[in-house]
């Protein structure tokens, strides 16, 4: 099992001059590490259980480019986009691009969106929850026509309309980004996995639990035709270890999980300086989780 990072937080205690540094010295952390994945939240504002929106909150993809400057070998990504928050066509062109100057690093993180606090305070649409899922549908269809070079005709969507879906220069990836699709619904998100998806991402609320999601999972696979062995399965922790530093909790925390096929475990720190949490806690950690069967 592998270790990622998710900066979601950015009350650094130098305040904004600090950030930039802040963030390069996490890249560094992380690579030295050899911890596998590296990403940050997309919102507007900071959440309420992380201390409220009034605390600091960098635009997603702006950060990503500088963290694909700032390092060479880890993957990038979101987790996750919220499908209202940009224009379809713009997000595929935006994923391209971190793919293209990362070298083929970008993985698309995508979900249905949620925090109706920031939509509401930047005058961002925010539609009911069936229609976010009908978009965000949509959303994946469009990226894929995108990144189909023989594809480049128009999409017509009972949501989105695009007469040329043009995406040059082509991403690096091969044959394309990741998609990774966050949520365990199981229902809608999860079908949309299974459908569309390269990889999942689900919360370790107990071994027992993901392993009925990934059973609903492999459900959905089998009818959409789907192997379900192709699908990346990753799952965020944010228990106490977190907080306590307590690496053997943690790995006792974990080792229910290893036997269900999950890829990568993401780290969440609870403090805006990442760099020194990667260093003092991922990085036993990935030898840790390395270790286990």
């Amino acid at each position: 099992m592998r270790v990622g990072v998710h900066i979601n937080r950015f009350d650094h205690p130098g305040g904004g001059p600090a950030l930039a540094a802040e963030l390069g010295a996490a890249g560094a952390a992380a690579e030295a590490a050899g911890v596998s994945w590296l990403s940050v939240m997309d919102h507007y504002f900071q959440m309420e259980f992380n201390d409220g929106a009034e605390d600091p909150m960098l635009e997603a993809y702006t950060t990503l480019g500088y963290l694909a400057g700032r390092t060479s070998t880890v993957q990038l990504g979101a987790l996750v986009t919220g499908v209202t928050y940009r224009h379809p066509g713009l997000l595929a062109k935006i994923a391209t691009t971190l793919d293209v100057l990362s070298g083929g690093r970008a993985t698309l993180g995508i979900g249905a969106a949620w925090y109706d606090r920031e939509h509401a305070g930047l005058g961002v649409p925010f539609p009911p929850l069936a229609e976010r899922f009908e978009r965000l549908e949509e959303t994946l269809r469009i990226c894929l026509q995108m990144w189909d070079p023989d594809t480049n005709g128009p999409f017509e969507g009972k949501h989105y309309r695009l007469a040329e879906t043009l995406c040059v220069p082509a991403p690096v990836s091969s044959p394309r980004p990741e998609i990774m699709i966050g949520g365990g619904g199981e229902k809608k998100t999860l079908r949309l996995v299974a459908r569309y998806g390269d990889a999942c991402n689900l919360f370790t609320t107990t071994p027992e639990e993901v392993a009925h999601k990934l059973d609903v999972l492999r459900g959905h696979c089998e009818t959409e035709g789907r192997d379900y062995d192709t699908i990346r399965k990753t799952v965020a922790y944010s228990g106490d270890a977190l907080a306590t530093g307590d690496l053997d909790a943690f790995t006792r925390d974990i080792a229910g999980y290893t036997k269900l096929g999950i890829e990568t475990v993401i780290l969440s720190p609870r403090t805006g300086e990442p760099a020194a949490f990667i260093e003092r806690f991922a990085a036993p950690a990935v030898q840790r989780l390395a270790g286990l069967d």
